[in-house]
């Protein structure tokens, strides 16, 4: 059974950065595309990165661009989501999901198209 567990939240303040990981275990992560997903209370889950098969396939949120990288590590079975010029408007937990990669080796940013989640990590910018 695939099993999916983030790691690498904390408390920063704005301008500071955080590396999540999501760690893969059960199937090779090589198998699957991997997105990063946040939901804020009282918000809708957003879709902020996703990696297919290369990190040249990665998609990005325009919230998130040039400031968030996604990439990942096959040999360690982990995908990483490195944010930097963390905004308070970041605040969320933060999910990574799974799910098999297709043909065309690309992955979405849409929550439907991942069977496997985590349980999430919180991520909190204050000063």
């Amino acid at each position: 059974q695939l099993q999916l567990v983030e790691s690498g939240g904390g408390l920063v303040q704005p301008g500071e950065s955080l590396r999540l990981s999501c760690a893969v275990s059960g199937f090779p992560a090589a198998d699957y595309a991997i997105g990063w997903f946040r939901q804020a209370p009282g918000k809708e889950r957003e879709g902020v990165s996703c990696v297919g098969r290369t990190d040249r396939s990665a998609l990005y949120a325009d919230s998130v661009k040039g400031r968030f990288t996604i990439s990942r590590n096959n040999t360690k079975n982990t995908v990483y989501l490195q944010m930097n010029s963390l905004k308070p408007e970041d605040t969320a937990v933060y999910y990574c999901a799974a799910d098999p990669i297709t043909l065309s080796g690309m992955c979405t940013r849409h929550s439907g198209g991942y069977r496997d989640w985590g349980q999430g990590t919180q991520v909190t910018v204050s000063s």
